[in-house]
């Protein structure tokens, strides 16, 4: 039947010398099923030797031959890496890997830049490129995004172009995932969809998870109704689309979107569009995305404006951390803890802000005054917050004994604190929490990131020295992520100080909030 296809289709094109080769011909149609039905039963042999049955010299069919080849090569060493079938991989691999790439660029000689099968060989021969780490992958990217735009441009169905865009983002490839998307959104913008049709479409990628392909649409829909609304009505639609995005513990986010959203707010200019909730989650964001400074000044405009909020004493505790610990500013530190030291309801923050006096004392050498403190928190903890109590106990038996800071945590202290203590690569160090907010006892997982220059030599073996409220955790040195949990409520913080051969090389802390 499939050669009978074949022949009537030959037949058409000889009878008519102004058809142009359609990835969408029968040809490939029918070779499709075949893909589905052999590649279902990993038969990748067969399904090379089915198409090497068609033995066509037609110019117009044989294209849809080279680009299934190449892919049922492409299908099958994955196949082969896969299932670990060594054998047939190490014998035959490079015979397939020439075969992927002689077929594909069959094609790409052939085919116009107006059908798929170009671009599809193109995205096929970019990734077995990718995947083998080789010397062309540059230049495979480079030509794939060339052909992408052209075939934006010269085609009409957006489909493939999401698709590339997919496979892109899927690579993490993020940079050209998001140039694909926009072409793919000017496509159906170019289809004249409606403010509200824009709106809608967006929030269905959103709920699919696709946020690059959501953002996009989203960015055309706010630059149409930003020419059309007055601020007072285009803040409130800002605004619904930055809580998407917010930092949020379940479902899709994009912290550093929302802000983006957030400044556009800003910049209309309304007094007071911010109430007590979106200054919260804007600086909740923006301490999440790791930008302290401005968070900082957010829990600020938060506590002078909303004294009696729910937020006050989480903010308050959070703009000490920020001062003590990213400013290097251990006066405004001490000062914010103490507004919270003073209060005689005994929120999770009040009970941390003693053990933070404490050790902010202890470290500037005045025990007797660090000995007090730890005595406050014992005394006011009524045993509700077990971790901070075991590390105030912790820090009593060291003043006890007269011995110093645990090395960790003062190598924390001293790098954090200290103006003299420079730092061999600062901002290299990121840590990760699997989640910033947390129900007590739920399991968690902190990792360190840290970006090390390019280079020749082998990799440096570095150093990971945790300390803070680690969750019961107590990860080795060589450890760069460890897995805790928190038995009470509070705002947590994890340090780290990381150590290279040549010293301190970077040092970080993140706050996760357990309710």
């Amino acid at each position: 039947m499939l050669a009978l296809r074949f022949a009537v289709l030959f037949l058409i094109l000889v009878s008519s010398p102004s058809l142009v080769f359609s990835s969408d011909a029968p040809a490939c149609a029918d070779i499709e099923g075949l893909k589905v039905k052999y590649f279902a039963q990993n038969q990748y042999n067969e399904f090379i030797k089915e198409l090497d049955n068609f033995k066509s010299k037609d110019k117009l069919i044989q294209p849809c031959l080279d680009y299934y080849k190449a892919l049922g090569r492409y299908q099958q060493l994955k196949y082969l890496e896969e299932k670990q079938l060594w054998d047939d991989y190490f014998t035959s691999g490079n015979s397939y890997r020439d075969q992927i790439v002689e077929n594909t660029k069959k094609v790409i000689d052939q085919v116009a830049s107006s059908e798929s099968l170009k671009l599809k060989s193109m995205l096929l021969l970019w990734q077995f490129h990718r995947d083998q780490q080789d010397a062309f992958s540059e230049q495979a990217s480079a030509d794939l995004m060339t052909e992408l735009d052209a075939y934006a441009k010269a085609a009409s169905d957006p489909e493939l172009i999401k698709d590339t865009a997919d496979k892109l983002l899927a690579y993490e490839e993020k940079q050209n995932a998001r140039i694909a998307y926009k072409l793919y959104v000017n496509k159906l913008v170019a289809g004249k969809l409606t403010e509200p049709e824009l709106k809608k479409t967006a929030a269905g990628f959103y709920k699919d998870g696709n946020l690059e392909l959501a953002q996009s649409l989203y960015d055309i829909y706010i630059e149409r109704i930003s020419k059309s609304l007055a601020p007072e009505k285009l803040s409130p639609e800002l605004f619904e689309i930055a809580s998407l995005f917010v930092y949020k513990p379940q479902g899709f986010f994009d912290m550093a979107y929302a802000e983006k959203i957030y400044s556009k707010i800003e910049e209309l200019g309304q007094k007071n569009v911010f109430n007590q909730e979106t200054i919260y989650l804007r600086a909740f964001n923006l301490e999440k995305l790791r930008d302290y400074k401005k968070a900082r000044e957010l829990y600020l405009e938060l506590i002078q404006n909303y004294p009696d909020s729910k937020y006050y004493d989480e903010a308050v505790y959070k703009i000490a951390m920020i001062n003590a610990y990213e400013l290097k500013n251990l006066s405004q530190g001490k000062k914010y803890f103490e507004i919270l030291a003073a209060k005689t309801v005994f929120s999770p923050q009040v009970i941390y802000s003693f053990y933070q006096l404490g050790l902010l004392t202890q470290w500037e050498g005045d025990l007797t005054g660090a000995r007090n403190y730890y005595n406050l928190l014992l005394k006011n903890s009524a045993e509700n917050y077990a971790s901070i109590t075991a590390e105030a106990k912790d820090r009593l038996k060291e003043i006890e004994e007269n011995r110093e800071i645990s090395y960790n945590l003062k190598t924390f202290l001293d790098l954090s604190l200290k103006e003299d203590n420079a730092l061999i690569e600062s901002g290299r160090a990121e840590l990760k929490d699997s989640s910033y907010v947390l129900e007590k006892n739920q399991k968690f997982t902190v990792s360190s990131l840290v970006s090390m220059p390019q280079s020749g030599c082998n990799q440096v073996q570095l150093q990971y020295l945790w300390s803070g409220d680690l969750g019961g955790a107590s990860p080795g040195v060589d450890e760069d992520n460890f897995q805790g949990a928190y038995p009470d409520t509070g705002t947590k913080a994890v340090n780290i100080v990381i150590i290279s051969p040549s010293g301190a090389l970077d040092r970080s802390f993140i706050m996760t909030d357990v309710y």
